[in-house]
């Protein structure tokens, strides 16, 4: 899970980095640089690239898409640390969702901690008086997809490959993204193609590794070591990129993370 919170860590201060670029052209790379692997993956093992369930797979995808096109448009306008924060909502809405959607029931505890939660996003929102809205109006619209992307993989559930999901989602990317951008292209530099294509690569690795440690450990001893890509996320902003936090920002930061794990840890001990 710390190789996986690396690799995402990576790919978010790469996006920052590449930030100069329209957010459809950082999509763009991003699905190329993962599709080298998913392509490969299923033509070696003869799993179908596009699935059978192609309205629930457009719906994920569109929803990714929508997601992370945000996210990166974020960054024009906020800290890194502070869009990975605050996407990491996305569990929230997807639970707020849940309830409408597949007829799923809350228990009351979790509110609490929704709540502790979306405390942190108001102390942060306040403590930084120079935080620009528009940057955090986009950043909460790209959870509230993200979110939306966890109730339409739970719909999809075990009938396609998981592969073919993930393939899926960065083929519609790569289409769109590109046509998208072709609107407003910007030529990349030579040495640009290498980090805008290294996103997809260390989002695929990142995936590819979260998925493992949960495969080996139980969840409640390695999910909360995702939220270190915020921690990380945060110091290399820090470091390479001049940002800087308040102690009431920091404070914010935190009680975002701890009810985003107190709701993680609480639903998978008591499956509720």
């Amino acid at each position: 899970m710390l190789i996986s919170a690396l690799a995402f860590t990576l790919m978010n201060v790469t996006a920052k980095k590449m930030a100069d670029y329209n957010a459809f052209q950082m999509v763009f790379f991003r699905a190329l640089g993962t599709l080298v692997f998913t392509l490969t993956y299923l033509l070696r093992n003869k799993v179908t690239i596009w699935g059978t369930h192609k309205k629930l797979l457009f719906i994920r995808s569109f929803a990714g898409l929508t997601s992370m096109t945000l996210f990166f448009t974020s960054l024009h306008y906020l800290p890194v640390g502070t869009a990975v924060t605050l996407r990491y909502l996305s569990p929230i809405f997807a639970a707020i969702f849940s309830i409408f959607l597949l007829k799923e029931k809350i228990i009351p505890i979790r509110w609490v901690f929704f709540i502790i939660a979306f405390s942190g996003v108001i102390i942060l929102r306040y403590a930084d008086l120079e935080m620009n809205l528009i940057g955090l109006g986009i950043i909460l619209a790209s959870a509230v997809f993200s979110g939306f992307v966890y109730i339409s993989i739970s719909k999809i559930g075990t009938k396609e490959h998981p592969y073919t999901i993930v393939n899926h989602f960065m083929m519609v990317t790569a289409v769109v993204g590109g046509l998208a951008a072709l609107f407003n292209w910007k030529t990349p530099e030579s040495e640009d193609y290498l980090p805008l294509l290294s996103m997809g690569v260390y989002g695929f690795f990142g995936q590819l590794y979260m998925t493992k440690a949960l495969q080996i450990a139980s969840v409640n001893k390695v999910a909360p070591i995702k939220y270190m890509e915020v921690v990380f996320t945060l110091l290399v902003g820090v470091s390479f990129f001049g940002e800087a936090y308040s102690v009431w920002s920091l404070l914010g930061i935190a009680l975002i993370i701890i009810g985003l794990m107190l709701n993680l840890l609480y639903k998978k001990s008591n499956k509720g």
